[in-house]
Order: structure tokens, then C-alpha cells, then sequence
């Protein structure tokens, strides 16, 4: 399933054995990151995206929430969810604890598919400029 907007795209692989809701998180968080989604732009109502993505409306509800104890986000009340102002307002250690533990799940899955040190590092430097690279476009689209 899909969902299309002029500033985002959700698709949803429910083979995948990622929950729904941590599906959408985190393409939400990665359009923040990139740039497709702006500080102050509005996300998707939870009915309409929740019928288009053909999930139940406590799906989306629940993403939502944790994007906005994440400090992704806020919802404000009768209008709708919005994308919160740059800069996170977790503690640089708590920020860091949390990306500890997304790197070490890529280092088991590296391991278990026998990709080198060397390799992963220069995998990750690629990624790294590939997203710089991906937000330097977006921003020189916007001003231009």
C-alpha cells in the first residue's frame, strides 16, 4: 500500500515484519531529515491517510504519537499534525543512545552478512554523502 501527497510518499510493506505504526515513523523522520517534509508542514489527516494505506485509523493515531514524543512533530488541537521546528529536544547523550542502537543492529545484520569492517565503514560514509548531498539539493530547490 501507498500514499501519495506533494510532500510525501508512505508505503507500506506489511510482509516486511516491521510493525505498521514504526513503518510510518519512520518515513516520516527520514522526509524530516531529507528535507521533503518542512518545519510547520502539515502531515497527512489520520482518516483519510489510514483509508488510503487501508490500515485502521489507531494504526496512524499511534504513529503519530510516538513521532510527537519523539519531538518530531506536535499536534495542535482541531487543525492537525505538524512537523516541529528543527533541532531535537532530546539530550545529546539520549540522541546518541539512540542511534547506538540502530548502528549496532546494522553492525549484526553486516556480520551475519559477512560484510567487512571496511566495507561497512565505507558503506556508511557513502550513505552519510549521499543524504548530505540529497539535503543540499532540497534546500537549493527551495531558495531557488
Amino acid at each position: 500500500m501507498s500514499y501519495d501527497s506533494d510532500a510525501i510518499r508512505f508505503q507500506i510493506a506489511f510482509s516486511s515484519g516491521t510493525p505498521v505504526y514504526l513503518q510510518l515513523v519512520d518515513q516520516v523522520k527520514a522526509a524530516v531529515a531529507s528535507g521533503a517534509l518542512r518545519t510547520g508542514e502539515a502531515l497527512p489527516s489520520i482518516r483519510p491517510l489510514a483509508e488510503e494505506l487501508r490500515v485502521n485509523r489507531n494504526t496512524v493515531a499511534k504513529a503519530y504519537a510516538e513521532l510527537e514524543s519523539q519531538g518530531v512533530i506536535e499536534t495542535m488541537a482541531g487543525r492537525g499534525c505538524f512537523v516541529r521546528q528543527a533541532g531535537s529536544p532530546l539530550r545529546k547523550a539520549v540522541r546518541l543512545e539512540r542511534l547506538a542502537a540502530v548502528i549496532d543492529q546494522a553492525v549484526t545484520e553486516a556480520h551475519h552478512l559477512m560484510v567487512s569492517k571496511a566495507d561497512f565503514l565505507a558503506l556508511a560514509e557513502e550513505r552519510l554523502e549521499a543524504f548530505e548531498a540529497q539535503r543540499a539539493r532540497a534546500d537549493r530547490a527551495e531558495k531557488g
